[in-house]
């Protein structure tokens, strides 16, 4: 069993969250890079599930589509890797005009904040508050960064010259509950993390 599984399991819960907190703060310094992202991103209401394989993580896209009845929908994804979860859950992606959902990789997962930083190459040049109100995003252990700057180098590194454009986080995926200038002109997502062991 994994160190990610064995302190946060692979439910979304949110009656959990209080556990990451109370670890976190029991360890101080020593929290992980991959613990400090999943605290702060269940801290903004994102909702994380750890998958050790693809199969696993083939599940837990059909748990989230069961949870949501999110069967028979029209779906946005621009990613052709993973046509393949739509394909076997008879969603229409091709030609949609009203997509419940938003099924798409990310650039890296930004430990320091909890956000998802994504580029062109997953949004296109779709403005964030333009996606579909709900989305469901595909990454690996190895794509959680530090922070914004280290995303900008490695995609940098990534692309070489031909960078993309539309370069972004989200970082709040539930609407707050008071008025919080911080979240002034953000929009929030409910957004699915499932995180690919590798």
């Amino acid at each position: 069993m994994s160190l990610f599984k064995k302190f946060f399991g692979n439910a979304t819960d949110p009656s959990e969250e209080g556990e990451v907190g109370q670890y976190a703060a029991t360890t101080g310094n020593t929290v992980s890079l991959d613990e400090r992202f999943i605290v702060h991103f269940r801290k903004n209401g994102g909702k994380f599930i750890y998958c050790e394989s693809t199969n696993e993580l083939r599940e837990q896209f059909l748990n989230i589509l069961e949870e949501n009845d999110w069967f028979e929908c029209e779906t946005l994804c621009f990613d052709p890797s993973l046509f393949y979860l739509l394909n076997e859950n008879k969603l229409q992606f091709k030609e949609v005009n009203n997509p419940v959902f938003f099924l798409s990789p990310c650039e890296n997962l930004l430990a320091d904040d909890g956000s998802v930083l994504f580029s062109s190459n997953q949004i296109k040049n779709i403005n964030p508050k333009d996606l579909p109100a709900n989305m469901i995003v595909v990454a690996t252990t190895h794509q959680i960064l530090e922070s914004k700057s280290d995303g900008l180098r490695e995609i940098k590194k990534k692309y070489n010259k031909d960078y993309p454009s539309n370069i972004t986080t989200i970082k709040y995926f539930e609407k707050a509950k008071e008025e919080d200038f911080l979240q002034y002109g953000s929009c929030a997502k409910n957004l699915y993390l499932l995180l690919l062991e590798e």
